[in-house]
């Protein structure tokens, strides 16, 4: 028993002592790493040991822009310095490449993406395109949008200018920017447009003589017409022809230029399909919808057909259509000899049907109906009575004759109620379905590059620019002339087939050509809920 207690004793002893040796080299190994840390920090802390990366900075290397008001900037340079201490010859000099390079708006502290930027450089740009449009809009819309589209790669606009566009005040700014011609609706722009061809064609005779939207619409065709030619002698690759409520998504691209989209479409292709997607505006207050509006209804053509079919009654919310507007895109085509437009939304030719493909990721943004006012604005410019009959005379799709009786009928306080309980969508719960299931989507860039371009000052510069040049305009308006003549001679060739013994037989097959062609392509609502049963069904 004894022995059992001694061997139990000796045992115990031994185990003690193990465990002392291990404690005290565990906190020998604690203790040295801080004891060498410690001492690290003393030398360099006197001065005794430098950063050997600081040796690599030369002594007047200048401070980075924007340091000089950090710890990491101001602190002291004597004798070296570490890394971060680099010092600087001039801080107003720092401030200055931190201006240049940062490109901070001087009327706000917000950073500007595009101070500095070309907006004049053409050169060598492959391929060209040219926007054409027909706009009444002020000064406050046009302008965003014409250089939004500048920096997605737009050269040229050929716009057609007539009520507040016209205005000197926004004429003599745009007429000042680069690549913009201005043709003002006069009484020589309507002659020669009523001796054009299009009134002896068939394909828009059903527009003829019609108010309102009709008369809009075969009045935009008739400047297409006018446009083809001028791009054609500008030496354009492309021309679209888009309202100034509608933005380019160049979505798909292998980045956000139309350039490089249109650049990748096959040689043998002559016109592109965009489809539209409508603006979903969540607020009745908006005042700058390209500012403002981030929401959008995606095309019918850009949705599985069972997502289209399962949701299409949440999406439509009691109104007549899919879309409140047209659903049926816009489009882009090769600037080519025999070309003709086909109403406002496509393009065709006299000598040939278009080769077009129909592109799967970008898309027209369509900002409609998205400021209250704009209810009181159709109704304005409209003369027609607010009766179900007398309102198909004048407007084409059924959205726009329900918002225009409604307008014509109604209280400002019925009106608002209308039109947030038709336009404006206020369920953030079928808001967040709809974008889950891929009917709604969230658009940020144009939104992002507007603002930026705000915040550059480029607007501004833009009004100051015309208002200090006003010379500019005197020059200008002697040059639309020579445009109005310019185009008249064009288009006298255009109706003569070039005046040659041999475009004879071309003239003749562009006239058998005509009698067997299709009427100009309207502003579309997407197919219905019965429609596509039928289609499918067939």
């Amino acid at each position: 028993m004894a022995g059992y207690r001694g061997a139990s004793s000796s045992a115990a002893g031994a185990g003690g002592g193990a465990a002392a040796f291990a404690t005290r080299v565990l906190l020998l190994l604690t203790l040295l790493p801080l004891a060498l840390a410690a001492f690290a920090f003393v030398l360099q802390w006197r001065g005794g040991m430098r950063d050997p990366t600081g040796t690599a900075w030369p002594a007047d290397t200048q401070r980075f822009p924007g340091m000089e008001n950090s710890p990491l900037g101001s602190s002291s340079s004597g004798g070296g310095g570490s890394y971060f201490a680099v010092t600087s010859a001039s801080g107003s000099s720092a401030a200055a490449d931190c201006a240049e390079i940062l490109g901070r708006s001087a009327s706000s502290h917000g950073i500007s993406l595009y101070r500095g930027w070309s907006f004049d450089s053409d050169a060598a740009i492959t391929p060209k395109i040219c926007i054409t449009g027909s706009t009444s809009a002020s000064l406050h819309q046009i302008l965003p949008w014409l250089y939004y589209h500048k920096v997605i790669g737009v050269s040229h606009f050929i716009l057609f200018v007539e009520g507040e566009a016209a205005k000197p005040a926004v004429t003599s700014v745009l007429e000042s920017i680069r690549g913009v011609k201005i043709i003002f609706r006069t009484k020589e722009l309507k002659e020669q447009q009523d001796r054009s061809r299009i009134w002896n064609e068939t394909w828009l005779s059903g527009f003829f003589y019609k108010p309102c939207n009709y008369e809009l619409f075969v009045k935009q065709s008739l400047n297409m017409e006018m446009a083809i030619v001028m791009a054609r002698d500008a030496g354009m690759d492309w021309i679209i022809h888009l309202d100034t409520d509608e933005l380019i998504h160049p979505a798909g691209a292998r980045e956000y230029s139309l350039r490089r989209l249109l650049l990748d479409v096959p040689d043998n292709v002559d016109m592109v399909i965009f489809p539209n997607y409508e603006s979903s505006i969540e607020r009745d207050d908006i005042k700058d919808p390209f500012t403002e509006v981030s929401m959008f209804k995606k095309n019918y053509d850009h949705l599985p057909k069972d997502t289209y079919f399962g949701l299409y009654k949440e999406a439509t919310r009691g109104n007549p259509n899919y879309f409140l507007t047209y659903g049926n895109g816009k489009s882009a085509a090769r600037v080519q000899e025999h070309m003709r437009p086909n109403g406002a939304h496509r393009w065709h030719n006299y000598m040939k049907t278009p080769n077009e493909i129909k592109l799967e990721e970008a898309a027209i943004l369509h900002y409609t109906y998205t400021k209250f006012s704009d209810l009181t604005s159709r109704r304005d410019r409209c003369g027609c009575k607010p009766t179900k009959e007398d309102v198909k005379r004048c407007f084409i799709l059924e959205f726009d004759r329900l918002a225009f009786i409604i307008a014509s009928t109604a209280t400002e306080e019925e009106m608002r109620n209308w039109y947030r309980e038709h336009v404006v969508w206020t369920d953030k719960d079928t808001n967040l379905k709809l974008l889950r299931k891929g009917v709604l989507t969230r658009i940020y860039a144009p939104m992002a590059i507007i603002r930026g371009l705000k915040e550059s000052g480029i607007f501004t510069a833009a009004v100051t620019s015309a208002k200090a040049n006003s010379k500019v305009k005197s020059s200008n308006s002697l040059e639309n002339k020579s445009v109005h003549a310019n185009v008249t001679a064009a288009r006298s060739t255009t109706l003569n087939e070039r005046g040659s013994h041999n475009s004879q037989a071309t003239a003749r097959k562009v006239l058998e050509m005509v009698d067997i062609q299709e009427g100009a392509m309207p502003p579309m609502s997407p197919p219905g809920f019965l429609e596509l049963v039928e289609s499918a069904l067939s």
